[in-house]
């Protein structure tokens, strides 16, 4: 008997969105358990929520005093290293993360099997070691990070002010859109020929239920991240 056909899941993203890493690591976690082909597809988080005409939940202030609260709580739970930057608002409305998302995006166009640890050290560098993600230097030491060899990572990250990146982004950006997108993660997992759209982190065990998988928990076991 053939094996059943590998399910297609998409997960779009933004490394701006610490929500993003719990979910970004677990789904990592899971490919190696269900069934699917799991495909990275890093957007503009600020595209996002101009298109969808959303609000960040960090303006509103009860709610980013329960953020943080929730997520240590998540991060403990998730075995994902986690600090939240000394300025977050700095980080997230002023600083913002169009480089990281070019850069991600010409990794993706060129080597993209150094896609997943490039995210991982870009998430580090921001929810962990409260470090820039937005000047080359910083670009590069996540590369460096991630093994991608010293003269490709130079190559690439030449290209971020390239049209064909920022096409490709903005392309990604609004595939997202056309699902639904109004936030990261944003998380399209292909059923029977139809895509269904699965927002958040907290999502993930309903997923599993509509791919016809189990659900394990967070897997800590399998955890990528080191502190």
């Amino acid at each position: 008997m053939a094996a059943p056909a590998r399910k297609s899941v998409e997960f779009f993203y933004d490394v701006l969105s610490p929500y993003t890493w719990l979910a970004f690591e677990v789904m990592c976690r899971y490919q190696q358990k269900w069934n699917i082909d799991l495909k990275l597809r890093p957007f503009f988080l600020s595209g996002i929520m101009q298109g969808a005409d959303n609000r960040p939940p960090g303006m509103v202030p009860a709610k980013a005093t329960y953020m943080g609260q929730d997520l240590r709580r998540l991060t403990d739970m998730y075995q994902v290293p986690f600090n939240m930057p000394s300025n977050p608002a700095e980080v997230m409305f002023i600083k913002g993360s169009i480089n990281a998302g070019r850069f991600l995006t010409a990794v993706d166009m060129n080597c993209d099997q150094y896609l997943e640890e490039l995210t991982r050290q870009l998430f580090l560098r921001i929810y962990y070691r409260d470090e820039d993600i937005t000047e080359p230097a910083s670009l590069m030491a996540a590369a460096t990070k991630a093994g991608i060899p010293e003269d490709l990572a130079k190559q690439l990250l030449s290209t971020i002010k390239d049209q064909a990146v920022k096409d490709q982004l903005r392309q990604t950006t609004q595939a997202a859109l056309d699902h639904g997108a109004f936030g990261s993660p944003t998380i399209v997992a292909h059923i029977d020929g139809k895509p269904q759209m699965f927002f958040g982190s907290d999502r993930l065990e309903l997923m599993a239920h509509m791919l016809g998988e189990k659900w394990y928990g967070p897997l800590p076991e399998l955890a990528k991240a080191k502190m």
